[in-house]
């Protein structure tokens, strides 16, 4: 999604340690439900698809493979300026 941590919690309103610890693990992030729901929202319209847990476990996915739909990076954006 080329979006960094800082640039999440500036549009979540999260600190940068919440979202890291809620990255930090493979198993239930230490975080509060709200917190969660939160990311989960902005991660959601951002394009991510979650996809629920199944024989292999749960996953994430990109909703739009689509170069021309993702965030460019601010150093790729500086580039070609």
């Amino acid at each position: 999604m080329n979006i960094s941590v800082a640039e999440l919690a500036e549009t979540t309103g999260l600190a940068v340690n919440t979202i890291r610890r809620a990255e930090g693990t493979n198993g239930e992030a230490p975080i509060t439900a709200a917190n969660m729901k939160l990311l989960l929202t902005v991660l959601d319209q951002a394009g991510v698809m979650f996809i629920p847990a199944d024989a292999f476990g749960p996953g994430v996915r990109l909703i739009s493979l689509d170069p021309a739909k993702m965030r460019q990076r601010k150093r790729d954006h500086r580039a070609s300026e």
